[in-house]
């Protein structure tokens, strides 16, 4: 299982946020969140949004360091990424 994390710089909410994706599966996805204790509530379209504060669970559970340009190239060329606004980018 190889799931990807970014680096946190996507700010909301009052504090910044990485993405944590699959290339793989959604299914992949959901069960490395669950393990780490990620509310399924945090999904979005196509990943989870990961507070800073857990990024480093994230990487000490075997998620990989990626850029976020890296991070689109990945669900891009798996077949997952899912647009904003799109009927497949509904929440699964």
């Amino acid at each position: 299982m190889t799931v990807y994390i970014d680096p946190p710089t996507w700010p909301g909410h009052g504090r910044m946020w990485s993405h944590l994706v699959s290339d793989v599966s959604y299914d992949e996805l959901h069960l490395f969140a669950a393990d780490l204790g990620v509310p399924r509530r945090a999904f979005e379209r196509d990943h989870y949004d990961l507070p800073s504060h857990r990024y480093a669970d994230a990487v000490a559970a075997g998620a990989v360091e990626v850029s976020s340009r890296e991070v689109v190239r990945l669900l891009t060329s798996s077949g997952l990424r899912r647009r904003k606004g799109s009927r497949a980018g509904r929440r699964a």
